[in-house]
């Protein structure tokens, strides 16, 4: 039981990536254009996970950037990192940073960066993205690059979960798809809409739109299973609260203070 706890805050998701009874493919084209009136840089989300609510494993910090890469143009500069504490900390330590960069006109990835590190595992992920041949280069560690095709506006397991929040189509009952590129394969992503619930956190109290997904493939800090996701019912859509079940519980990443935000 220790070791499966200590496992805990490297199981985290903090991204909408999970493909909901859908097979994966290049010509699915699900990513309509939006219009991010949702977050600017300067926004920085932090979280609390534990088990179940009762251990307390590590704590997650999302951060979105300014920046401009050459030949794509202004872009915004997604940043995760996770860190162990407590117990997992003693026994499994957690390192993890996820970088995403995407144009900030078409919200599109360029360039996706992973790096984990758990206990005595290390692992990187780089995946550079060009729209106008519509491919993907892929690499894992130091293996050999490849390359794959994707669809217009593919996003990757970080990007997907900003892009999911400048959708304005969520309606209960309903699911809204979206085009994720990971290990090699475009998953057509279904997100449930569910219902609406009021969430309190250390953060707050919000009114919230309840969403969930299944992963059939590894996200960003996690492997395959049912995830959730509570954003709140306003012009921002910030992640309350995501929640993972596994077979000894469930992972729970909760907002505890966030900062830069747009005013609702």
């Amino acid at each position: 039981m220790r070791m499966k706890i200590c496992l805990i805050v490297a199981c985290l998701c903090l991204s909408v990536c999970g493909a909901a009874g859908a097979d994966p493919g290049t010509k699915t084209a699900n990513n309509i254009k939006t219009i991010n009136r949702v977050f600017q840089p300067g926004e920085k989300l932090t979280y609390s996970i534990s088990w179940s609510k009762v251990v307390e494993a590590g704590i997650a910090v999302m951060e979105v950037k300014k920046g401009n890469v050459p030949d794509s143009g202004p872009s915004y500069i997604f940043l995760s990192t996770t860190r162990s504490v407590g117990l997992v900390e003693s026994f499994y330590p957690v390192r993890d940073s996820v970088e995403s960069i995407v144009n900030a006109e078409e919200l599109s990835p360029v360039v996706f960066h992973l790096q984990e590190s758990h206990g005595k595992r290390k692992r990187q992920r780089t995946m550079t993205f060009d729209r106008a041949k519509g491919s993907v280069v892929f690499r894992l560690n130091e293996d050999p690059p490849q390359t794959y095709a994707v669809p217009l506006r593919v996003q990757d397991a970080l990007s997907s979960l900003y892009y999911m929040r400048t959708r304005d189509d969520f309606v209960v009952g309903k699911k809204v798809n979206v085009d994720v590129f990971d290990g090699g394969k475009t998953w057509a992503v279904e997100i449930h809409v569910l219902n609406k619930e009021k969430i309190t956190t250390p953060a707050g109290t919000f009114d919230t739109i309840k969403v969930k997904t299944y992963p059939k493939y590894e996200g960003v800090f996690m492997h395959k299973g049912e995830i959730f996701i509570w954003i709140t019912d306003d012009a921002r859509r910030i992640p309350v609260l995501m929640k993972s079940t596994i077979s000894i519980g469930s992972i729970v990443a909760t907002l505890t203070k966030m900062e830069g935000v747009n005013n609702p």
